[in-house]
């Protein structure tokens, strides 16, 4: 199995030279940081990934946590995994001194879990969901409940879920039936069901907190009437100890990849006596819920790239060793094969993995620079990032999950029969990789969100500040011989873009809903494909100011690689909206909102 799972210098590449993360460090918030400590944090998630995530890939898709008993049993190396991030202050390593965290930028937290990710999708998971848990009580949670959970979940001894999902309501939200009771001892009565909950039991972990969305009894219908509340497996029984509180896991899910985390479905208050504590004022809880499903599709963007990139780079190790076939132009039967490398259209499958894992790292990175400097300044200029980042956010999240799975096919392509072969890890990672369509919000929902909200809100703020944004690297890169074909081929598809955009919210203006958001998915890839050439025209860029330099040989193989690789994306990926375009300019006709149920076979 190949020891590579994902470039180093590639994420240097984009943290250092691209977004200049070190210059993060000019602002008070970070001051206390260098490019020296962020490389240690790289080093550190490298170590870990190496020592204790990579060496169990395989074992823990072979042997997926079991349901014996009611109890939920897994693989020892998540509590490893918790144990290790714990103590090394990882679990929290963004949230500020005051709240025993390091203030380490989004950034470079970013590239950790994207290396984790990487390494063993599965394992990176158990840390992680503990960090989105624990900072939503931190932004929205009383000052009782951060000292109760958070000190624990930081230490990686208690696990933290999110809690959405009913069998009954899947992205409807509107149809929520677990419902809270008022008391009046302070808590609330939870009664209810969810369903594909990751890591919300197993037995080798102190204690699971959930953050559970709820209706209070009585509350207004609809998504206004969504509470958030923390429903731990275990509650505090007032004497130091922790006492059962009628949380019941009554199933596990078995999946066809993502094998190592439990998904489970938990019963709340069969006995009547679940306890829950209100997070923040009532009828808030899906606001404050979307800001962990913001960063969790962030993350499931991170974790599609990084499945993809270690597919990209075991496919890469492969076909430089496999000899087999002569070049083409070849006369003579009897001269030594060649590496498979050496072929055209497998160069063609490598270079669409690249495009695609490199791509979609650098759109990952840009919306984790907008965080960061969505944190350490104020006004208009907080604003723009923070509606850079809500607009990108969907694109972050399906993109990658998407064209990764193309990509992990294509690595499992290049090794012929034995890609669908276990003896090798392609089969595993197209089966991780099949969850990130799916979870925190299909690929549908994100096409509704970018189409339907985030195109028109602030009367389509976000959007031309993005078009601001593109337009700088197009006149950057057409100060470039290199880049100056690609920067005016994006200059062509922001207009095709715009004309697109325009087309539909046409239809929105004239009250036509539901032709305006049926094709939302093929806007969302239209969109996705020039995001990502945008990022790529950036990395061409920075590539062809850093050769101008006369960089030492293995940098200057790596930039030219960038280079090439961005022409590929122009020239083989770029160009596949032409037809999305035709297509969505005829959203009007209606074809599959006129299809009835009834008419299929």
């Amino acid at each position: 199995m190949a020891e590579k799972f994902i470039s180093l210098r590639n994420l240097q590449f984009l943290l250092y030279e691209q977004f200049d993360a070190a210059a993060l460090t000019k602002y008070p918030y970070f001051a206390d940081h260098s490019k020296e400590t962020f490389d240690m944090v790289l080093e550190t998630a490298m170590r870990m990934a190496r020592g204790i995530l990579f060496p169990a890939l395989s074992v823990m898709d072979k042997e997926p946590p079991e349901f014996r008993d009611g109890k939920v049993f897994v693989h020892p190396v998540a509590a490893l995994v918790m144990k290790a991030c714990g103590e090394g202050g990882w679990i929290g390593a963004q949230a500020p001194y005051e709240l025993d965290g390091q203030q380490i930028p989004n950034s470079i937290m970013t590239a950790f879990r994207g290396i984790f990710s990487a390494a063993n999708y599965s394992a990176s998971v158990y840390p992680f969901l503990t960090t989105g848990a624990a900072h939503l009580i931190l932004s929205f949670g009383s000052k009782g409940l951060i000292e109760t959970y958070v000190p624990k979940m930081f230490a990686g001894a208690w696990q933290g879920t999110m809690a959405l999902t009913e069998p009954q309501a899947g992205s409807s939200l509107t149809d929520l039936a677990t419902t809270a009771f008022p008391t009046a001892e302070g808590y609330y009565r939870i009664k209810g069901q969810k369903i594909f909950i990751s890591c919300s039991d197993y037995e080798s972990t102190g204690n699971i907190v959930n953050l559970l969305i709820a209706r209070i009894e009585g509350a207004p219908p609809g998504v206004k009437g969504i509470s958030l509340f923390v429903v731990p497996k275990m509650r505090p029984d007032g004497r130091g100890g922790l006492a059962g509180n009628d949380v019941t896991c009554i199933g596990i899910y078995h999946k066809l990849g993502y094998r190592g985390a439990p998904i489970t479905q938990l019963s709340f208050g069969d006995n009547d006596d679940c306890r829950g504590w209100l997070v923040g004022e009532p009828h808030k809880g899906l606001r404050y819920m979307f800001q962990m499903m913001n960063e969790a599709r962030v993350d499931v963007g991170m974790g599609a790239a990084a499945i993809a990139s270690a597919a990209y780079h075991a496919s890469l190790e492969y076909t430089r060793q496999r000899p087999q076939g002569r070049p083409i132009a070849g006369k003579d039967p009897l001269a030594p094969q060649v590496p498979i490398i050496e072929h055209a259209d497998v160069k063609r499958m490598l270079l669409f993995q690249r495009a695609v894992v490199e791509g979609s790292l650098a759109l990952i990175f840009q919306c984790a620079q907008y965080v960061d400097l969505a944190m350490v300044t104020e006004g208009e200029e907080k604003e723009k990032y923070e509606l850079l980042l809500d607009l990108l956010t969907p694109i972050a999240k399906s993109y990658p999950s998407e064209m990764g799975i193309l990509s992990v096919s294509q690595g499992l392509q290049c090794l012929g029969g034995y890609g669908y072969c276990d003896e090798f890890p392609l089969e595993q990672y197209y089966r991780d990789v099949r969850i990130h369509p799916i979870h925190e919000g299909t690929t549908g929902i994100q096409g509704m969100d970018l189409l339907g909200r985030k195109v028109v809100m602030k009367n389509g703020k976000a959007l031309f500040l993005y078009l601001a944004e593109v337009e700088k690297a197009v006149a950057a890169g057409r100060a470039l011989p290199e880049c100056a074909p690609c920067a005016e081929a994006l200059a062509a598809s922001v207009s095709t873009l715009k004309e697109v955009t325009t087309s539909l919210t046409g239809l929105a203006l004239k009250g036509e809903i539901e032709l305006f958001l049926a094709d939302a998915t093929l806007y969302l890839e239209f969109f996705g494909i020039i995001a990502i050439a945008w990022q790529w025209l950036l990395q061409a860029v920075t590539a062809a100011k850093a050769l101008a330099a006369s960089p030492d040989a293995a940098d200057a193989d790596f930039y030219r690689g960038k280079i090439h690789t961005c022409r590929y994306f122009f020239a083989y990926e770029l160009p596949k909206i032409r037809g999305l375009a035709a297509r969505l300019k005829e959203s009007g006709d209606g074809l599959t909102v006129q299809m009835k149920p009834a008419w299929f076979d």
